[in-house]
């Protein structure tokens, strides 16, 4: 006797109430998977952009404001720091390199970033074409830019007020695309990265940028922990949006905010703490979720236990003459017990693979978040396990229903 073939064929025979069990049990699993999978690729994601830095210096404002838009650039900045405190800043014994932003301007929905050629090192860039960016107005592009925007070496474009593609475009100055980098899997992939001074070029009148230029082309100064080069004027008054920092040393971490926040203007922001805080935020919302999925994972086992116990009473004849036949009594609980098991080995494995191509769509809908379809935790292991182990404690119950059939009884009345 063929038990597994039987036991599919008795799930194939009530059609309707074995596959309400697997879906339940498959949108059960599915939850709690996709929940798993965002967040340990969303912790991936940010541990990947906030690598080397310590901690962001931006205006006044919200700190978790200024760590999303100067390492996720994913939000609006708090504002302008002065060129001059930042400088000064710089040169702080506890600190081993600062890194400027410009931040403001965008194209066609990518951020536009003034900064040094220090920043895409942060992140380990190198170009797969072109040249990194020397001159005012050349501009250096993500992979994932130039693929969305079909950019190429030798393209020009204009630069657009804010992160909103109907923003004013800067008309009197064109970028120069000089390089395109190879793909990172990190912010870099989304970002346009310029000069701080094209930034600053973009936003003056070009009167004022030409009279200034021939008065002051020979008063350049070199900002060492910056690695900018600019004139008096720009020193004195021109402005960035942030710092990236790096410790020193671990007493860094203590020092280094109190100063900086006892500054009028300045805001120190520490990616680890704020992004801790950011999980905080939304861990409620997770939960409530993985909630939901268990009861979910839990319906659908009392759905199995349900079904299993209705179509005994409708089989209750086909299980006399199985016995009468010879079938033993362990037979019958294994028969039983098999179609709980393969209901709950489909359901888990459906809820797994429908998880993986959420997570794609996700990854590919979700601005800023970098998926992998094909990757596995071995947590999934266990989410698996449960979906089996439900069905089966499901299937318990009605096994010792049906191994406990009366064969002369039932015969007699059949």
């Amino acid at each position: 006797m063929n038990l597994p073939l039987l036991s599919l064929k008795s799930l194939i025979s009530k059609p309707l109430t074995s596959i309400l069990s697997w879906l339940l049990l498959t949108f059960g699993v599915c939850i709690v998977t996709l929940i798993l999978l965002v967040s340990d690729q969303l912790k991936s994601e940010i541990n990947k952009n906030a690598a080397g830095i310590n901690m962001v210096v931006g205006a006044k404002g919200s700190p978790l404001q200024i760590i999303l838009s100067s390492i996720f650039h994913i939000d609006f900045p708090t504002g302008n720091i002065s060129l001059k405190q930042a400088d000064q800043l710089s040169k702080n014994r506890f600190i081993t390199s600062a890194v400027p932003l410009s931040l403001g301007d965008s194209y066609r929905g990518r951020r536009i970033v003034g900064t040094t050629i220090a920043y895409p090192q942060l992140y380990q860039a190198q170009l797969s074409q072109g040249d990194w960016f020397v001159e005012d107005l050349e501009a250096v592009i993500g992979a994932e830019v130039a693929n969305e925007l079909s950019l190429k070496i030798g393209d020009e474009f204009a630069s657009q007020h804010g992160l909103d593609e109907a923003g004013d475009d800067h008309g009197h100055h064109d970028f120069h695309v000089v390089g395109i980098m190879a793909p990172t899997n990190t912010v870099m992939d989304r970002l346009i990265i310029v000069s701080v001074r094209s930034v600053w070029l973009v936003h003056e009148h070009e009167e004022k940028q030409h009279a200034e230029e021939h008065h002051l082309e020979d008063s350049m100064f070199y900002l060492k922990r910056l690695k900018l080069e600019v004139t008096k004027e720009e020193l004195e008054n021109g402005a960035i949006t942030s710092l990236l920092l790096t410790y020193k040393s671990p007493m860094a971490a203590v020092m280094l905010p109190r100063t900086i926040n006892a500054m009028p203007d300045l805001q120190a922001a520490s990616p680890a703490f704020e992004t801790a805080r950011l999980f905080n935020i939304i861990g409620t919302g997770v939960q409530v979720l993985n909630i939901l999925g268990m009861v979910v994972v839990i319906i659908s086992g009392i759905s199995i236990f349900i079904a299993l116990l209705n179509s005994l009473k409708e089989r209750k004849y086909e299980i006399a003459i199985m016995r009468s036949l010879g079938a033993s009594q362990s037979a019958i609980f294994i028969h039983v017990i098999l179609e709980g098991f393969f209901l709950s080995v489909l359901g888990g494995i459906t809820g797994l693979l429908v998880a993986h191509i959420g997570i794609g769509i996700l990854g590919d809908t979700i601005d800023g978040l970098n998926t992998e379809v094909f990757f596995f935790l071995y947590e999934e292991v266990y989410i698996l396990l449960g979906a089996i182990g439900l069905g089966f404690t499901a299937s318990i119950l009605p096994a010792i229903f049906a191994l406990k059939t009366d064969i002369s009884t039932t015969l007699s009345k059949g």
